[in-house]
């Protein structure tokens, strides 16, 4: 006679008690990536707006107002292709996107990212050439430096394409017909499992040029800090000087600067930590992959504000104003 197993009972009130409580954390974090995606596109859009109004307008920019034009278009895109559908998986619509479409919402998302990483490390590169003293090296490049801008904000754009390329062929929608058991979810997608050699290799193909921006923003920030300091300490020795330090424009402007890079280098420095977790462990949960999205986009969503409240758009901005005013 065989033994008669008995099944443990479950609660239907527990059950239902998580089923609420998953329900309820779903909307919160729905939420979160709402109000970060629509203050964002708002923020950008409006800084990028003003820039396009005085462009149109004829009135003369600075040149690191086109690089900051080419990072905040890199914030919407990318914004506008992650927290978006981000904002949809966490209120209940997974399946919404087809395999194509998950392919392309995250080869955007990574081109937008790439160029935002490539262009705040031209605005510090640009300007440590600015503000290097009279026969220094970078001094030579002063004239010739805005010349290259144009070019290389856009050559920024194409490698950006050509690099990240690779990236939608290891992503897939919810309703593929791959095996299941192969995938690591993400929210609205889906990534397909390899060994963790193939990962690892992946991982590093693919952070490669943002370790390199990185390691350039981390150079010019140390070289601004060091000029400003050496600045500051000659300026204790001249008296009869009318020019000082805090009224400086271009004081200000590589204040903001190290600003924004410093803000950057830490939210990258996290995210990077987060996404190396999700490449490695074989079954991310849920807390971790909603973890990397809201860091992720981040530096998106404060980087326009770090632009407007530190007046780094107050010579163009308020300055032509004024002007135009008194014709």
């Amino acid at each position: 006679m065989k033994p008669i197993l008995h099944l443990p009972v479950q609660d239907p009130c527990a059950q239902t008690t998580r089923i609420s409580n998953m329900a309820a954390t779903n909307v919160a974090i729905g939420v979160i990536f709402l109000s970060q995606t629509v203050t964002g596109i708002l923020g950008n859009s409006y800084l990028l707006h003003y820039y396009l109004l005085l462009h149109f307008r004829g009135y003369r920019l600075r040149s690191t107002d086109y690089i900051q034009q080419h990072l905040l278009t890199a914030n919407i895109l990318s914004l506008l292709c992650d927290g978006v559908p981000q904002t949809m998986a966490a209120f209940g619509w997974k399946d919404v996107f087809w395999d194509i479409g998950c392919k392309l919402l995250s080869y955007l998302h990574r081109v937008g990212r790439t160029v935002s990483i490539s262009s705040t490390c031209f605005l510090s590169v640009f300007q440590v050439i600015t503000i290097s003293p009279m026969g220094s090296t970078w001094s030579k490049c002063k004239l010739q430096a805005p010349r290259y801008i144009g070019s290389s904000t856009y050559l920024t754009w194409i490698l950006s394409l050509l690099v990240n390329i690779v990236f939608p062929v290891h992503i897939t929608g919810k309703t593929s017909n791959t095996n299941i058991t192969s995938l690591k979810e993400f929210g609205y997608c889906s990534a397909i499992r390899h060994d963790k050699a193939s990962d690892i290799f992946y991982s590093v193909l693919l952070t490669s040029p943002d370790m390199f921006f990185v390691g350039l923003m981390l150079w010019s920030s140390s070289s601004m800090v060091f000029i400003l300091y050496r600045h500051k300490q000659r300026m204790k020795h001249i008296h009869r000087s009318n020019v000082s330090l805090r009224s400086s424009s271009e004081t200000r402007a590589t204040k903001t600067i190290l600003l924004l890079v410093s803000t950057f280098v830490c939210f990258y420095t996290v995210s990077c930590l987060v996404h190396t977790h999700l490449a490695l462990v074989y079954h991310p949960t849920w807390f971790m992959v909603n973890a990397a999205a809201i860091v992720s986009g981040c530096f998106p969503t404060v980087s326009p504000f770090l632009l407007m409240t530190h007046d780094s758009c107050e010579s163009s901005f308020c300055s032509q104003w004024a002007r135009n005013r008194k014709y």
